[in-house]
């Protein structure tokens, strides 16, 4: 170990740190992943209109629906009291402050990209409930009569992000994997 708190040549670990070389990447693409979510949220919502036009068919796989979503990933755990929404919003805040920190000790661009994703998205959703009391979705894939759950912006950084994650950890140079393994 070089110095405390830093990542070796051999991929060591040493103090929990919360700025690292490649942070300043993550949390711009959080930034950005945020902006479009709630961007594209307030025009979906506010001049779009989509409440208000019902299911609007954008091709023969994809239309535009707004759909509240009180719950987490896929309507599961569904939240109908403030207590709650007070409780999602506390897990998600947490989940938030350990992605921050995860980001602090990113150990490649991808992992500090693909954190910055999932954060930007994860902070999207968070502001939903804390505004609406509800995540907002929009977007609803569908084919031969299956229909994928609705979604967001918020949602697709979040699985680009995990998409990533995946991708750094199969890759043969994983820098969490201890030399000569």
């Amino acid at each position: 170990m070089t110095d405390a708190g830093k990542h070796d040549d051999a991929g060591g670990i040493g103090a929990i740190r919360f700025w690292g070389r490649h942070t300043a990447l993550g949390l711009a693409i959080a930034a950005l992943a945020l902006i479009a979510d709630q961007l594209s949220k307030y025009w979906m919502i506010e001049i779009y209109g989509i409440a208000e036009r019902g299911r609007v068919a954008v091709s023969s796989f994809l239309d535009l629906v707004m759909v509240w979503n009180p719950g987490i990933s896929y309507g599961l755990l569904p939240q109908d009291s403030d207590s709650g929404r007070i409780a999602l919003m506390a897990i998600s805040a947490a989940a938030i402050g350990a992605l921050f920190i995860w980001m602090g000790n990113a150990a490649s661009r991808l992992v500090a990209i693909s954190i910055g994703l999932i954060l930007g998205g994860a902070l999207g959703n968070l502001i939903d409930r804390f505004v609406h009391g509800a995540v907002a979705d929009f977007f609803s894939f569908h084919y031969a009569g299956y229909y994928w759950y609705v979604f967001n912006l918020a949602d697709v950084a979040i699985t680009v992000g995990v998409i990533g994650l995946v991708l750094d950890w199969l890759m043969p140079s994983h820098t969490n994997v201890p030399k000569g393994v």
